[in-house]
């Protein structure tokens, strides 16, 4: 991610990332305990406050290779009222979070070009530019998190149902997952060439998000 940003536009992606990073996790704490699980709220995570949030080494790689992570939001599925469906709901709560971040810097950097409330041209232009990072981002963690491989949140999605089917498979599924997933990354960075199609979701779907409101 740092690689051809000048150094306006990587303080612009750190707020972003930091911002972003935050409300996920909040939102998979605020899920949990709206389903019975008060494990997050005991550990300190049910806030908007970063420094509960951010884990310094995920961080780092986020922002220098374009991929990591943030503490994880750990739950107790004994306390949930309906353990699968919930454990499903907390783990999609994140990346709906983002989309809802993106959808709604679309819904600004729209009022803004409508109702022209910054003044300056030059104004309009660094703040359109900082809301489109905003977005990207956003859509970015959401599509990325998606992804049904551990120790994503889409793969939640996949073992909840491999635990009752089959607890070996789901075991195994989740211990080599993020192996998987790392080798793929590692990959992609060194050939150059796409195993997992996600930019061009990402692309796909923040353009139509600006289309909709006949921006760009």
């Amino acid at each position: 991610m740092i690689r051809g940003l000048s150094f306006p536009a990587l303080v612009q992606s750190i707020i972003v990332i930091v911002i972003s990073l935050t409300v996920h996790e909040f939102a998979h704490s605020l899920a949990a305990l709206a389903l019975g699980d008060e494990t997050p709220r005991t550990q300190g995570r049910l806030t908007l406050n970063p420094l509960a949030h951010i884990d310094p080494i995920g961080f780092i790689l986020l922002v220098v290779a374009g991929f990591g992570w943030a503490k994880p939001v750990i739950i107790d599925p004994t306390r949930l009222r309906k353990p699968r469906r919930d454990e499903i709901l907390i783990s999609l709560a994140g990346p709906f979070s983002n989309l809802l971040l993106a959808m709604l810097g679309v819904v600004i950097v729209w009022a803004v070009l409508v109702t022209h409330a910054l003044v300056s041209p030059r104004s309009i232009i660094a703040f359109e530019g900082f809301m489109v990072t905003f977005v990207a981002i956003n859509v970015s963690l959401a599509v990325f998190n998606m992804i049904p491989i551990p120790p994503l949140d889409g793969s939640h999605v996949v073992t909840v149902f491999l635990r009752k089917v089959n607890p070996a498979l789901a075991a195994t599924y989740f211990r080599y997952g993020s192996i998987a997933l790392l080798a793929v990354i590692v990959i992609q960075s060194i050939t150059r060439i796409e195993i997992l199609p996600i930019s061009r979701v990402i692309y796909a779907i923040v353009g139509a998000m600006f289309h909709l409101l006949s921006i760009g």
